[in-house]
């Protein structure tokens, strides 16, 4: 891998990564909502995967206002979120992580609150929280967990559901990523769900309820135009998963079920290939005919 994550860190220092592409209505508010936490032990981190529609030259602009750092590929290439984080992990220098999507936001207090768990929990290697979901202009759309919200340390129930998301919401150790390596270039959607699994499956996990960020909803978002890829990556990630790690094989058969499931309703919504859909539902179904029989009376909204 091109990109190493180096064995000499800052102690206490807390590294922030934002990959950048094409967000310049929301990355000055995302990169305030880094420069303004309390806790003053803080890098941050921008590089930019090739913008076209001035967000490059706007973070410039702010770079010595705010005091951050910008990196981006030769010629200003685009290569994809996974490279842009890979970059962002070789240049990071801070005993502890953190990943913010260009267009997402950290709530007061994210980071003190989480390395102030670190200190006094010294074996756990990754703490996440909880956080809201807004549309594009911050209105509050719904919660990402709650108080009552339990972690169980069980890599199987990660890749069930990815229940917690690795970007804005957690704070990693950074021997965590020295263990685990980088994120996989070859994943232009998914590389959260790839990395949050391969992470949990040699970290100890902590669950603390705060509230700690907010994911922001909109049309432009990744996770809203690309969902039959990120969904298509997510098959090969569970393939690679059941290789790398012992996971139980009802665990592995039921995220097919999910997966594919899912991936069914991307294409109706955004490719309209019902042939192709059609057949993902029912081989979701015999995958998991308990689940789907919930979801088709109702019990279940949803997979």
């Amino acid at each position: 891998m091109k990109h190493k994550v180096s064995d000499c860190f800052e102690e206490d220092l807390v590294s922030v990564l934002i990959p950048l592409y094409n967000r310049i209505d929301y990355i000055k508010e995302t990169i305030e909502s880094v420069t303004s936490q309390d806790y003053e032990h803080i890098e941050l981190i921008v590089v930019d995967d090739g913008s076209t529609d001035g967000s490059f030259e706007l973070v410039s602009s702010l770079a010595d206002k705010y005091k951050f750092s910008i990196y981006f590929h030769d010629n200003r290439e685009n290569k994809g979120q996974s490279a842009a984080l890979n970059l962002a992990l070789s240049k990071a220098r801070g005993e502890f992580i953190s990943i913010l999507d260009s267009d997402d936001l950290f709530s007061d207090g994210k980071i003190s609150k989480q390395v102030e768990f670190f200190k006094k929990n010294p074996k756990i290697d990754i703490v996440y929280g909880m956080g809201q979901g807004i549309d594009s202009k911050g209105n509050y759309l719904y919660d990402i967990h709650s108080k009552e919200h339990q972690e169980n340390n069980d890599p199987n129930l990660v890749l069930l559901d990815c229940y917690f998301l690795l970007p804005q919401n957690s704070l990693v150790r950074r021997t965590s990523y020295q263990n685990v390596g980088f994120f996989n270039e070859s994943y232009r959607s998914a590389q959260d769900h790839d990395m949050l699994i391969r992470l949990c499956e040699v970290s100890n996990v902590a669950f603390i309820p705060e509230l700690l960020f907010y994911y922001r909803k909109h049309a432009a978002s990744i996770s809203s135009t690309k969902q039959h890829i990120r969904w298509f990556n997510g098959l090969k990630i569970l393939e690679s998963a059941s290789l790398r790690y012992p996971y139980k094989k009802n665990i592995i058969r039921k995220r097919k079920a999910l997966v594919n499931y899912r991936l069914a309703m991307a294409y109706i919504k955004q490719e309209r290939n019902y042939l192709e859909a059609t057949w993902r539902i029912l081989y979701a179904g015999l995958l998991d005919p308990i689940r789907a029989f919930k979801v088709v009376t109702g019990v279940e909204k949803n997979y």
